[in-house]
């Protein structure tokens, strides 16, 4: 079932301030889609702590720039927040991230997981270095966050909480992009991580969701040009677009939605179904090899072919 809706821009649109009152970190917040969330957040009213390390595309080098630019800009424009520029995949980072929310503006709503890395190969020249430093980035830096923010939320004791977590996974690993097996590998363990955080949480007043992006970053411009799925327009395929359903799930009304795989992609909005089995062959008692093959040949082959 699809539904289309008419066009608007969110800022201007005269609907803001959803957020007031609402405390929010956002990783990889300095540039691309993370800037583009934090920006939103802080304009629908929410305080945000932007982090950033600044890195390459490969995760070499840092910067606190990129960070503290986001931080200035949502300030000039009258919003509220402060940067960081430590590496998420650190859990001491992720501990003080949270620490650093319920400091500076007094609690801590939401967690935004956006950081991530590249380290493009296939699986046959892919190094166990470049196999660990994308799942370190992805994969930990979800639970160095994760981890101390459910502790605080579980510390509440308010199942009325409204807290939200919103990771970010990819069709990398949705739909198992050839040249990026550490990468999709690391995406899809989010996809399970946040399956598991949404009925872990839900008593704690958590709901938990994934985002599965398309937009033009960085990463996705280091992508072969015949390998790209690509926008009509420049607009269209802009980073900004993830931000407002991100924003809707920061909100207090999403209390219904978790455990959910969303996909956002220029003006579309996207609900993923969860794996399930759709054919089945039962016998009773232990399979014959050749009775096996049959069947499975018969029931399952026309569901993939």
């Amino acid at each position: 079932m699809s539904e289309q809706a008419g066009s608007g821009h969110v800022q201007g649109s005269g609907v803001s301030h959803r957020l007031d009152g609402r405390v929010a970190v956002v990783t990889g917040a300095g540039r691309g889609i993370g800037a583009g969330i934090a920006r939103l957040l802080a304009a629908e009213g929410a305080a945000v702590v932007v982090n950033d390390l600044g890195v390459e595309l490969d995760g070499s080098g840092a910067d606190t720039g990129p960070a503290a630019r986001m931080a200035d800009e949502i300030t000039a424009a009258g919003g509220t927040a402060v940067s960081d520029g430590g590496d998420v995949s650190d859990p001491e980072v992720g501990e003080r991230l949270v620490r650093t929310a319920v400091e500076k503006f007094g609690s801590l709503d939401v967690v935004v997981n956006v950081a991530g890395i590249l380290r493009d190969r296939m699986i046959f020249n892919l190094t166990e270095q470049e196999w660990d430093d994308v799942i370190r980035v992805h994969l930990k830096g979800h639970f160095s966050t994760i981890k101390p923010a459910a502790g605080y939320w579980r510390e509440q004791r308010n199942p009325d909480g409204h807290y939200r977590l919103v990771n970010f996974t990819s069709v990398s690993g949705l739909f198992g992009a050839p040249g990026q097996p550490n990468y999709a590998a690391a995406k899809m363990g989010i996809v399970g991580l946040t399956y598991s955080c949404a009925n872990a949480l839900a008593k704690y007043g958590v709901t938990a969701n994934a985002i599965s992006p398309g937009a033009a970053t960085r990463m996705t411009a280091s992508i072969p040009t015949d390998r790209r799925r690509t926008a009509s327009d420049a607009d269209e395929n802009s980073p900004d677009n993830i931000a407002p359903i991100v924003a809707y799930l920061a909100g207090t009304a999403s209390d219904w939605l978790t455990g959910q795989v969303i996909g956002a992609r220029g003006y579309e909005v996207q609900l993923f179904n969860k794996p399930t089995p759709i054919r089945h062959v039962v016998s009773d008692g232990p399979w014959e090899p050749d009775r096996l093959a049959q069947l499975v040949e018969r029931i399952f082959k026309p569901a993939v072919s």
